[in-house]
């Protein structure tokens, strides 16, 4: 038994073990992450193989819908749970569900299973980032873990830059399949290291009880929100599967708030927000989620769509921002570590990913592609600490007995921030598209009758086609339209070029303005006083 109480020495781990013993687990769940990082990025390489398998094309969207849906859910009741029964046994439930469900979608022999069992995937998923994070919490003292916390954010990085081509990669040789079965031997290991090492531990006290209704509340309130945001990316405001779901989860969730005031173990302890530095860590995640989900997704598609590139070429092209991501994440948790000062550091990254973003936001098509890659590199740098900075802010403000439920919701509340963040900017970039389109025609040496004869072939899926756009829309066009548009074509491809990144520009402006609005959100928080940092004032903590 390891007693954490207040006559303990300030800045300890909360649990003990042999610094190889911490490294082992260390490893253990850096890999995990990995791992459910990289099914986010891996499978979307091997889609257009796998909907051709299983005859799956009007359900493509919803193989990845699924994964994120249950993992993004999950985390915070997971979080909760791992307070009330200790990191090990949940921990182990998330990879060991990781696992089954890697399993059954690589045996997956329809769409609509493979649906459901990247779905399961997911729920696994959800256990792996919060509570690998809320393990460092445990194993290492306050001092010590901005030097690993920055690694989860490299981590993410990493996963994000090789899984398109390792998808690609794996899918073209071996076959898709082996894109799920090579979970199986990671995930074996990660179980075994974690099974064996990891102590399990509980907190004392009462017998812990489950919030099951706040659990349902919770999950009956966000899946609807969660596909609302996501349908919005093809669909109005207006349409029930949009605004009527956001309208239904709405609901619901001010019901849940209300059960979780009275809860004896709320899934959400709605008191942490009451904690300035909580709230205002969560808010910062939440908000520069937002630019940072933009630059992923529409930089490679404009890389594609107008640079040519394939889409694993269009990952690689991303590197910058990956790259100043890893670098920054790992040297700001390395300065809060030795400094103990955070605010003036996070407040200017997301001053920096405004920057960043305002760089980004005056591309053209005839941008250079080095400007481009500099521009990225910068707002990576700023985006990096926020996945080790306010981990540390809000492991270190929490109680260990709490240390789960608020690492979970911090990472919750991050993948919701870019959901509504690709909902805004999606719509953003499709109507500035529209609006566009038309203007850059009207201006291009192009005559009356030839656009006339053209714009009717002018659709969403051929102005946003990857590759040779020239060739794209000559296919959808009759012989004798064709014959007249031929030689305007590159003329009519370059003003759809500029329309589109002038388009793909202006996803970047919700992330300037909510960067600079976190940033100085951040500026109302407080370093902490030499020898101030709290581990735990409470029950013990119990070994075995």
């Amino acid at each position: 038994m390891t007693s954490a109480t207040a006559s303990m020495p300030l800045d300890r781990a909360p649990i003990e073990l042999p610094h190889k013993v911490r490294m082992r687990i260390l490893l253990a769940v850096m890999v995990g992450v990995f791992l459910a990082a990289l099914d986010q990025t891996v499978v979307g390489t091997a889609l257009p193989r796998i909907i051709t398998d299983l005859r799956g094309n009007d359900l493509y969207t919803w193989a990845i819908t699924a994964y994120l849906l249950t993992s993004t859910i999950s985390g915070p009741v997971y979080g909760k749970l791992s307070d009330l029964f200790g990191r090990r046994p949940i921990l182990l439930f998330g990879v060991g569900t990781f696992m089954v469900g890697s399993l059954l979608c690589g045996l997956a022999g329809e769409m609509w299973q493979l649906i459901l069992f990247r779905g399961l995937q997911g729920l696994g998923a959800g256990a792996l980032f919060p509570i690998a994070l809320a393990v460092i919490g445990d194993l290492f003292a306050p001092s010590e873990r901005g030097r690993y916390q920055g690694l989860f954010g490299a981590v993410f990085g990493l996963s994000t830059l090789i899984g398109p081509a390792l998808g690609g990669l794996i899918t073209d040789t071996i076959g898709w399949h082996w894109v799920f079965f090579l979970n199986l031997p990671i995930g074996a290991f990660v179980f075994g290291v974690v099974w064996r090492y990891l102590p399990g531990y509980h907190l004392g006290g009462d017998k812990p009880r489950i919030d099951y209704i706040g659990a349902a509340l919770f999950t009956g309130a966000l899946v609807p929100i969660l596909v609302g945001l996501t349908n919005k990316q093809s669909a109005e405001w207006t349409d029930a599967g949009v605004g009527g779901l956001l309208l239904v989860g709405v609901v619901i969730l001010a019901v849940f708030l209300l059960w979780e005031r009275r809860a004896k173990e709320p899934i959400v302890p709605l008191h942490l927000f009451k904690m300035r530095s909580f709230t205002i860590s969560v808010s910062a995640v939440f908000l520069a989620a937002i630019g940072f989900f933009a630059t992923v997704v529409f930089l490679p598609r404009w890389f594609q769509s107008v640079g040519g590139a394939s889409a694993t070429e269009s990952g690689y092209q991303i590197l910058p921002l990956l790259g100043g991501l890893i670098i920054s994440a790992v040297m700001s948790g390395q300065i809060v570590s030795r400094t103990g000062k955070y605010r003036l550091l996070a407040a200017g990254a997301l001053a920096l990913m405004s920057v960043g973003l305002f760089g980004l936001s005056q591309m053209t098509a005839d941008t250079p592609v080095p400007v481009l890659w500099g521009l990225m590199f910068i707002t990576g740098l700023g985006v990096g600490p926020t996945f080790a900075v306010f981990t540390l802010i809000v492991q270190s403000s929490v109680p260990v007995s709490e240390l789960g439920s608020a690492t979970s919701n911090l990472t919750f509340f991050q993948s919701v921030g870019g959901t509504v963040g690709l909902a805004i900017t999606g719509t953003i970039f499709a109507q500035t598209l529209v609006d566009q389109v038309p203007v850059r025609l009207q201006t291009a040496p192009v005559p009356p009758e030839v656009l006339g004869a053209a714009v009717p072939y002018l659709t969403p899926n051929v102005l946003s086609a990857p590759g040779d756009l020239g060739v794209a829309l000559l296919a959808t066009m009759p012989p004798e339209v064709v014959a007249v548009v031929t030689p305007f074509v590159e003329i009519i491809v370059e003003a759809i070029h500029q329309a589109f990144s002038l388009a793909t520009a202006a996803t970047f402006v919700p992330g300037i303005i909510t960067g600079l609005i976190g940033a100085v959100l951040v500026l109302f928080l407080r370093d902490p006083e030499p020898g101030a940092v709290k581990v735990e004032s409470g029950a013990p903590v119990m070994m075995g």
